[in-house]
C-alpha cells in the first residue's frame, strides 16, 4: 500500500494513502507552488505510518481528569489530534474524532510560504484553508451526500443545501462535517453538522460532539454497537445510529435544540466560530456575528443565538 498522487485538473490533485483520501489545490507563483507541493508530499508519505505507530493510544478515550499537558502521545500529528479533543473530555471522545481535520492541518502548513496566495486540503470533507490578504474560497454544503449524488445523476446539476464565502479577514481556517449519514459513526441522528473553527482539527472534533448531541429517543431509530459494525472501531460497544425514520416535527426540533445547546457551549468557550445543524429538512444555525454568508436552498432555516452564520462541508 503505497501513497499515490493524481492530477485531477489544472489546479487540483488527488492524493491517497490507505484510508487517507485528499483533494488539494493551491494558487500562486509556479516556482513556489512546485516547492510547496513537494514539501506537502514529503510530509504526506509519513503521515499514515506515524498514525499506525500510535494507533493503540489514539483509540483510547481522552480522560476527563487529564490536563492539557497530560498528552500520552509522542508524534506531532497524534498530539494535534489529542489536543483538539481535549476540550470535549467531559464526554466520551477519542483522538480519532479529529484525525481527518488534523491531517489536513498538518499538510496545509506546507503552503504557508511566500508566493502562495491560497490553498485548501479537503480530507474527506474536512477542510483546512490557507488564505492570504484579499483571498477567499466559496464553500458548498450538502446535508445528505447520497441524495445529492442521486440528484446529480438525474439532473446533471448542483443542488446545494447552502453555500458560503470565507475570506482571509475571517478567523476561520477549518471546516468539518459529521452526522449519522457520513463515513464515520455517530451517536446522534443529525443528517449532518457542519462546524467552522480556527483550524480543521478543532472543527472535526467539535462536529463529532455536536452531531452526537442532536439526539432524541424514538422507537424507530435503529442503533447498534459500533464494535458489531467494525472490528477496529475506537468507539467499542457505544451504540451508534444506523437508521432514522421520518420523525414528527416536535421531535426534530427537540433534537436540533439539543445540538444547538452543545454548539453554544463551544462558542462560549471559543472552541468554534459557527455551526449549521441539519435534520430532515430543518436547519439550525449558531455562531458568528458578521452578516450571514449562508444561503439555504432546500431546508427551512431558523437562526439560534445572537448571530448569523456560516456552514460548509
Amino acid at each position: 500500500m503505497n501513497p499515490t498522487r493524481t492530477r485531477l485538473d489544472a489546479t487540483r490533485w488527488h492524493w491517497q494513502h490507505g484510508p487517507i483520501d485528499l483533494v488539494l489545490s493551491a494558487d500562486g507563483e509556479p516556482a513556489a507552488l512546485q516547492i510547496a507541493y513537494e514539501a506537502c508530499w514529503s510530509r504526506f508519505v509519513d503521515v499514515l505510518p506515524e498514525l499506525v505507530g500510535e494507533l493503540k493510544v489514539l483509540r483510547q478515550p481522552v480522560q476527563a481528569e487529564a490536563s492539557f499537558n497530560d498528552c500520552p502521545l509522542q508524534g506531532e500529528l497524534a498530539r494535534r489530534m489529542w489536543s483538539a479533543c481535549h476540550a470535549h473530555r467531559a464526554r466520551f471522545i477519542t483522538p480519532m474524532a479529529a484525525v481527518a481535520g488534523s491531517v489536513a492541518d498538518e499538510l496545509i502548513a506546507a503552503f504557508a510560504r511566500e508566493g502562495i496566495s491560497r490553498a485548501f486540503i479537503n480530507n474527506g470533507g474536512d477542510i483546512a484553508l490557507y488564505l492570504t490578504e484579499g483571498q477567499h474560497y466559496r464553500i458548498g454544503v450538502f446535508a445528505d451526500i447520497a441524495q445529492w449524488q442521486a440528484e446529480m445523476q438525474l439532473s446533471n446539476g448542483q443542488t446545494l443545501d447552502a453555500n458560503l464565502t470565507l475570506d482571509a479577514s475571517m478567523p476561520i481556517r477549518g471546516i468539518a462535517t459529521s452526522g449519522w449519514r457520513g463515513r464515520s459513526f455517530s451517536l446522534g441522528i443529525a443528517d449532518s453538522v457542519t462546524v467552522l473553527a480556527r483550524n480543521a482539527a478543532s472543527a472535526d472534533a467539535a462536529a463529532t460532539m455536536i452531531a452526537n448531541a442532536v439526539n432524541v429517543d424514538h422507537a424507530g431509530i435503529v442503533r447498534m454497537p459500533a464494535s458489531s459494525l467494525k472490528d477496529d472501531t475506537d468507539l467499542g460497544d457505544q451504540l451508534v445510529t444506523v437508521d432514522v425514520p421520518s420523525l414528527p416535527q416536535p421531535l426534530i426540533d427537540f433534537a436540533l435544540a439539543r445540538g444547538v445547546e452543545a454548539a453554544r457551549r463551544l462558542l462560549d468557550q471559543g472552541v468554534i466560530e459557527g455551526a449549521a445543524l441539519f435534520l430532515q429538512g430543518r436547519v439550525r444555525i449558531a455562531g458568528m456575528h458578521e452578516k450571514s454568508a449562508l444561503l439555504t436552498h432546500r431546508a427551512h432555516t431558523t437562526t439560534e443565538a445572537p448571530c448569523s452564520k456560516y456552514a460548509a462541508c
